[in-house]
């Protein structure tokens, strides 16, 4: 009896568990809604299309560091040396 008790429990609770997966479930419905709110439009609405913000999936890359880095790029005074000799054609 115990044993079904913890096998239960490790089914409800666990990592992998009813409880995450609802969880989650959640979260995504949530969120959702939030990107509805903030975009104007509901998902599949071809209203939004060429908007600019459109909920294609698909978003900027890059965090902090890539931020810091191109901070630094566009900060030079003279242009990095080359490797090689440009080649003119």
């Amino acid at each position: 009896m115990k044993e079904i008790r913890k096998e239960l429990l490790e089914e409800l609770l666990g990592d992998e568990g009813l409880l995450k997966a609802l969880q989650k479930a959640l979260m995504e419905r949530a969120f959702g809604a939030e990107l509805t709110v903030h975009l104007g439009y509901e998902k599949g609405d071809p209203g939004g299309r060429g908007s600019g913000n459109n909920r294609n999936g698909h978003g900027r890359k890059g965090g902090e560091a890539q931020r810091c880095a191109r901070r630094r790029r566009s900060t030079r005074s003279s242009p990095r040396p080359r490797s090689r000799p440009a080649s003119s054609i």
